[in-house]
């Protein structure tokens, strides 16, 4: 499994060149930006000091649906819990989830929202897992070169396989696509509970559990059939 930092919209160079500096210092390297250009003014380089690398690789995307194109796993950060999802994960939980995925997943991206508002409801609803770093206090919060760095000291951990999409991945992703067709042919309707539930509890699995929810697909597919 690979894992992009993704920043949507930052407006301060210095916080990206925060953020590229502290993907450098905990072992990551891939660093993606949504609608922004503001991590190739000097600024930037300035505050990124010995990871200008990670600036000059910075993955340029027009929006977020764009980065959904490319990543298995999606997961928004919140300060707090404003969007629709049940469960909002510490960085904690989320290197154990993301450590018991294997090679079910090639590319997971971990989004930031922007420096005044953060991402929008409608961003992290279309995000597969929605985490948060728990604060003392509410306000004065983190900002955005802070909230990187404890993600990227909370995930170090994390084996990252540069070899991860040349092995037999995507399973996630393939069961994600499965069970949105089966569940409706089984009279679970999109817009029920039940449908919604099943999907927000799947990022949930580790690589075992996914091979096993195929394996019942495969069975009910060929009873129905």
């Amino acid at each position: 499994m690979q894992l992009a930092f993704v920043l949507v919209e930052p407006k301060v160079p210095e916080n990206v060149g925060a953020a590229a500096r502290a993907l450098k210092t905990m072992g990551f390297g891939q660093l993606w930006i949504v609608n922004s250009q503001v991590h190739r003014e000097p600024a930037a380089g300035w505050v990124a000091h010995g990871s200008d690398d990670i600036l000059a690789a910075v993955r340029a995307y027009d929006s977020l649906e764009a980065v959904r194109a490319d990543a298995d796993l999606l997961i928004g950060t919140s300060a707090k819990a404003r969007h629709g999802k049940r469960e909002l994960y510490t960085p904690k939980a989320l290197q154990v989830l993301l450590g018991n995925k294997g090679d079910t997943v090639a590319q997971a991206a971990l989004v930031f929202g922007r420096e005044d508002r953060g991402l929008s409801n409608e961003e992290l609803a279309s995000c597969d897992l929605v985490t948060g770093i728990p604060l003392a206090v509410s306000y004065p919060s983190l900002n955005l070169g802070q909230a990187v760095m404890l993600y990227a000291y909370a995930l170090s951990g994390l084996r990252l396989d540069a070899a991860a999409e040349t092995a037999a991945v995507g399973q996630w992703t393939a069961l994600r696509d499965r069970l949105q067709v089966l569940l409706p042919s089984l009279d679970v309707a999109p817009d029920s509970k039940l449908y919604q539930w099943a999907l927000e509890r799947l990022p949930l699995l580790a690589d075992k559990d996914v091979r096993f929810l195929h394996t019942l697909c495969q069975n009910i597919e060929k009873k129905m059939r």
